[in-house]
């Protein structure tokens, strides 16, 4: 009975991870599109979520109960991984690890970088879901998904 319960277990896990990793696949098709993956418990990727439906963007979110396979497959280095990873863009796809605030996506949008996408490692208090500080002071990192391109800094919340 153990061994059947641990074999139905792991087709789960499998399973999830196999359909995360699909979903991925299938992302958005304009810049005002954000695919988000989210674990279900979390409130502050869902406060996030709907900051970013009140600026504007058409949000969508699947959520799933280890988000490893997802990240994996976005090209998130491990130092700069946060409690949800979304994706945006039309023919240019972008990702978005965690709180990123609202003007760090513009930016990215607008001035289309040659990166994989931008992080806020972590949840910096007073980010974007995070109680949403206008004066909360952290830094969003750009990430090429390239082997040995380090981290930089791509945008400065609160430095305004």
């Amino acid at each position: 009975m153990t061994k059947i319960l641990i074999s139905l277990a792991a087709v789960f896990a499998i399973g999830v991870s196999v359909t995360a990793t699909v979903a991925l696949a299938e992302t958005p098709d304009t810049d005002s599109q954000i695919m988000v993956f989210k674990t279900p418990w979390c409130g502050c990727c869902q406060a996030w979520v709907e900051a970013m439906e009140q600026a504007g963007y058409d949000v969508a979110t699947t959520d799933v109960e280890d988000l490893t396979a997802i990240k994996t497959q976005a090209g998130v280095p491990g130092g700069l991984e946060a409690c949800h990873t979304a994706v945006i863009g039309g023919e240019t796809k972008y990702v978005l690890e965690g709180h990123v605030p609202i003007e760090a996506v513009e930016k990215l949008m607008t001035e289309r970088p040659d990166i994989r996408g931008v992080s806020t490692p972590g949840m910096p208090m007073g980010s974007l879901g995070m109680g949403d500080d206008s004066e909360a002071n952290y830094a969003v990192y750009a990430f090429t998904g390239r082997s040995g391109d380090a981290p930089a800094v791509f945008f400065e919340a609160g430095k305004q």
